[in-house]
């Protein structure tokens, strides 16, 4: 799913950490989260995109990914904040399909993989817990843990390590059920040994406003949530053929969540969707998230 790097993907998933299911736990415990994502995009037409060491037109991918993860929140804080670590693992479907360039040929193949993807660590995440707001800071870590291979248009994996330090802001004012997160980040990569290709840094932005109404024993959420995505350095490598290959994009759409009390514990299902559009040198497509978080 994508940015405008190799292969229009990136480890960054646009629109990922926008509400308030998104900011870090601010009391000590377990938060158990399960994620699922559909995404369906395609290339500006007449758009080159480059994907595991060929050249494509006309790319069009749709993809599932089921992540299972969890987060320990400690006691102890340092500097006021709520430390915690974690780790998220996901499994992926991709179907891909493009005209390849091969010199001068040009030929429609199809690719369609299931497996692991890549790993995403958090060894450090940081919660300052400040009343009505709240300040995050996180560092997550990206392995190499899925499948890949030069030549096949669909990988589970991206075969290359991304950092991307995030900072992130929340207000909940619970008196009147009014609610707004944002979160920021860099994202920087390795390069990708296999295609000598090094995907540029990428500058993202989420964020979200919602309105908490009572409804039964928890509470309904509804609101919108907009995303943005920018390449702000260039592709390298002898791999990146097509330059620097900057890029970006904008999306859009309404977020439902229900938050329901459960004794001292907490569990909240969240759904998503947002259409991309403003798009240069990537995929262009719809996010369909469903997201649920139990803490305990």
């Amino acid at each position: 799913v994508a940015t405008a790097v190799e292969g229009g993907a990136g480890h960054h998933v646009p629109g990922a950490k926008s509400t308030l299911i998104d900011l870090l736990p601010s009391k000590p415990g377990w938060v158990v989260e399960g994620i699922y994502l559909h995404y369906e995009g395609d290339s500006t037409a007449g758009v080159n995109l480059p994907v595991a060491g060929l050249l494509t037109l006309g790319l069009d991918a749709s993809s599932d990914a089921f992540t299972l993860g969890g987060i320990y929140t400690f006691e102890p804080q340092i500097l006021g904040a709520y430390v915690s670590v974690g780790a998220f693992l996901p499994y992926v479907w991709m179907d891909v399909n493009a005209r390849v360039n091969v010199g001068p040929v040009s030929t429609q193949q199809r690719s369609s993989v299931d497996g692991i993807g890549d790993l995403a660590l958090m060894p450090l995440l940081l919660a300052w817990d400040l009343d009505c707001w709240q300040i995050d800071f996180s560092v997550p870590i990206y392995a190499p843990t899925g499948d890949y291979k030069v030549g096949r248009l669909a990988n589970p994996g991206l075969n290359h390590w991304t950092f991307d330090p995030t900072l992130g802001a929340g207000y909940s004012n619970e008196r009147i059920g009014f609610n707004f997160a944002t979160h920021a980040g860099f994202a920087f990569s390795t390069e990708n040994n296999d295609t000598d290709y090094r995907n540029g840094a990428v500058f993202h932005m989420d964020a979200s406003v919602q309105q908490m109404l009572p409804l039964g024993p928890g509470f309904l959420g509804i609101g919108v949530e907009a995303f943005y995505v920018e390449q702000v350095t260039g592709d390298s490598g002898r791999g990146a053929t097509l330059g620097d290959f900057k890029g970006r994009t904008t999306g859009l759409g309404p977020v439902l969540s229900y938050v329901l009390p459960i004794g001292g514990n907490t569990l909240v299902t969240e759904a998503r969707w947002l259409h991309e559009f403003d798009t240069t040198r990537r995929l262009e497509g719809d996010y369909y998230w469903l997201k649920m978080v139990y803490q305990f």
